[in-house]
């Protein structure tokens, strides 16, 4: 098993248009283009072969004679450094029409009734972070904003409503076999006074926004089974990180899953609307499944976590270690079944789920298992996204607070104050109308965290090592489309 991990480990560390209306009525979804690179970019075939030279690393970004992206939006990215034959990062922007839901079921609704309402429409950006391949980041960039829209279906005319959501959809109730319906109450039942019945139509208050939230995760869910679904006939391999934003009503969510992370920079002040998913930050989950179900482990993996290795010769010593249910240490004496291999190992960027994946959240890997084993670890992987909201109508924005989206590339090397001074220094140097602004910016943004090539590799203004990873950012001003058309 060690001569095992150890080969694992050394492997592992070695068309943007007009608003679109799209479908999802139970039908196969058209496949992806081959495309890897976002048709937003429109590169000609020579900048294609241009961005994909591992050598020297140019960065991309939307030119100023093409079609500018919603709300002006920044966007640029840089290919890896040679880890990976192709950039396995993927980006979306769309601008999303979101349909009525008609079911042949529910109760025919008046016209009139329809008098004032409209459609919904949102904007969406999507970073995806391949890894094992870029075919499920590919397949995500296409896809996920379909399956948010027809989430939010059954939700046009209720998030238009300033009244409580219904508890229940309107529609055509299941009828009850005929002898439940003739059942009479009991007689003690039928003289109750009403004050002793026990009030079962207490409901919980649920919010639109709320709303927005639950269909965003079912969303990532629903993306994440069909990955697994046509997996074969795509041929989608490895899985992915996924970071999108979606801005609907006046309010701005954020779903991540995975680690790349997305910062607001509002009047100088950061405010985080996102965390990274490792095996460090979610630790205790995945302990607690393992302890639930230790048949995942395979007679391979320890659920407890030590400080390092347990050798045989220290069995029967007390020694500290952690579990599910602790944040701190203490001390336990060694069995025979904590000489296995930990569940989660190593730090930082080097930790590890069963020494093979150092993400906990995201879409895909469906297929992954623990190096030459039978030993599965999706289960142990979530695809629900951890879901932030800010409300842009409660404050007074100005052409310098944006929200910055960007992949592990990014943020690896550069800290959240360090990206936002880069954007303030940006920014000041443009007039606040200058649409490229954003742009710059996310350029900006790219090449300081890739750095300059030296003798010694890429290398950043300190001499430390810069990103040799794929980097994908977005600046989003957040004046809205009112402001930044």
């Amino acid at each position: 098993m060690l001569g095992r991990v150890r080969t694992a480990v050394a492997q592992l560390v070695g068309g943007l248009g007009p608003a679109a209306r799209p479908q999802l009525r139970g039908t196969p979804l058209a496949p992806p283009r081959p495309q890897r690179l976002p048709a937003f970019l429109q590169l000609t075939s020579e900048e294609l072969q241009l961005a994909d030279d591992h050598a020297g690393r140019a960065v991309q970004s939307p030119r100023e004679s093409r079609r500018r992206l919603p709300w002006s939006t920044g966007y640029a990215e840089v290919i890896n450094a040679g880890k990976s034959q192709h950039n396995e990062d993927q980006a979306c922007c769309e601008v999303v029409v979101v349909d009525r839901r008609c079911s042949p079921r529910s109760v025919p609704t008046v016209p009139s009734l329809l008098q004032g309402r409209k459609d919904l429409c949102f904007h969406y950006w999507g970073l995806f972070d391949g890894h094992a391949g870029s075919g499920a980041a590919v397949m995500a960039s296409k896809l996920l904003h379909l399956h948010i829209c027809d989430q939010l279906r059954d939700l046009v005319d209720i998030l238009q409503d300033s009244s409580p959501p219904p508890l229940c959809l309107p529609g055509i109730a299941r009828e009850l076999p005929a002898e439940q319906n003739r059942a009479p109450l009991a007689q003690a039942d039928a003289e109750l006074p009403s004050d002793a019945l026990p009030r079962f139509h207490l409901e919980k208050a649920v919010s639109h926004e709320s709303l927005v939230i639950g269909a965003i995760e079912n969303a990532f869910k629903r993306m994440d089974e069909q990955i697994e679904r046509e997996r074969m006939t795509r041929l989608v391999a490895g899985g992915c990180c996924a970071l999108a934003v979606v801005y609907l009503l006046g309010k701005v969510y954020v779903a991540n899953a995975g680690d790349s992370r997305a910062i607001i920079i509002r009047n100088g002040e950061i405010i985080p609307m996102s965390r990274e998913f490792t095996p460090e930050t979610e630790r205790q989950r995945l302990q607690f499944l393992g302890f639930l179900r230790p048949e995942l482990l395979g007679n391979e993996f320890t659920h407890l976590e030590f400080p390092r290795r347990i050798q045989h010769k220290e069995l029967g010593k007390k020694m500290l270690y952690r579990d599910q249910n602790m944040n701190g240490w203490a001390y336990k004496r060694i069995e025979e079944d904590d000489l296995k291999f930990p569940l989660i190992y190593g730090e930082g960027k080097k930790a590890r789920v069963m020494a093979t994946i150092g993400v906990t959240r995201g879409l895909g890997d469906h297929d992954l298992k623990v190096y030459n084993s039978n030993i599965h670890i999706k289960p142990f992987l979530s695809c629900v996204p951890e879901v932030r909201v800010y409300d842009l109508t409660q404050y007074e924005h100005c052409p310098d607070d944006v929200l910055v989206l960007g992949t592990d590339g990014l943020w690896d090397v550069t800290n959240d104050r360090e990206v936002a001074d880069v954007v303030k220094e940006v920014l000041m140097d443009y007039e606040p109308n200058d649409p490229c602004r954003y742009t710059v910016a996310a350029y900006e943004l790219v090449v300081r965290s890739r750095g300059v090539l030296k003798e010694r590799g890429w290398r950043l203004p300190n001499d430390k090592l810069g990103s040799g990873d794929d980097i994908s950012v977005f600046v989003i001003p957040l004046g809205g489309p009112g402001n930044y058309t």
